[in-house]
């Protein structure tokens, strides 16, 4: 637990990639060593780059609804990490936020991973995350990598973001709420219980 303290700490100091970012440095993430379900997403948008807390925005709370479970469960670090590719406010892009900062990924997520040895189930939310954890068996597509997500189980559920953008995303595959959320609810409540 200590060593997993202490990483933590030199993560929220890192200032890596601190030229580049356009409100500064301020890593979110949170985690502890008998967390059973971890949820990677892509990066702090401003909210929640203001506040610190990871997910304080619309989009999750349309991931709590997916995961039935409610925002102390959610934010109970004991049972939930929550580790993003990019663990600073990336910048704004033309059509949304930029992607995140390749840096985290590649300083710190082998160091934190190898500290959580309880998870079991692994949310990838969106591409970047997809493409990172899930490699050549990624399809080429978050679509069809969404599409294919039984067989990532048990370790992996790839997941498109949850964010109000993506709403038309929703509308054209009502299969992943009709069939993943049922299955992602099920799950979480198993290993959060």
């Amino acid at each position: 637990m200590e060593q997993l303290e202490s990483l933590l700490a030199k993560v929220r100091a890192c200032r890596i990639c601190e030229e580049s970012l356009p409100l500064g440095p301020n890593p979110v993430v949170r985690a502890a060593a008998t967390a059973k379900l971890l949820i990677v997403g892509q990066a702090p948008g401003t909210r929640v780059h203001a506040s610190g807390i990871p997910w304080d925005d619309q989009s999750g709370k349309r991931l709590r609804q997916w995961l039935g479970i409610d925002a102390a469960t959610f934010y109970d670090t004991s049972k939930v990490a929550i580790i993003p590719m990019g663990f600073c406010y990336p910048g704004k892009g033309k059509s949304g936020d930029l992607p995140p900062r390749p840096e985290c990924a590649q300083h710190w997520h082998q160091l934190l991973l190898a500290q959580l040895p309880a998870i079991e189930l692994t949310l990838l939310v969106g591409k970047y995350a997809q493409d990172y954890f899930l490699g050549h068996t990624a399809k080429g597509t978050l679509t069809e990598t969404v599409a294919a997500w039984q067989s990532y189980l048990p370790h992996y559920m790839p997941m498109p973001h949850p964010s109000p953008r993506n709403q038309f995303w929703l509308k054209r595959h009502p299969w992943f709420e009709a069939e993943a959320v049922p299955a992602l609810r099920k799950t979480t409540e198993y290993l959060l219980q």
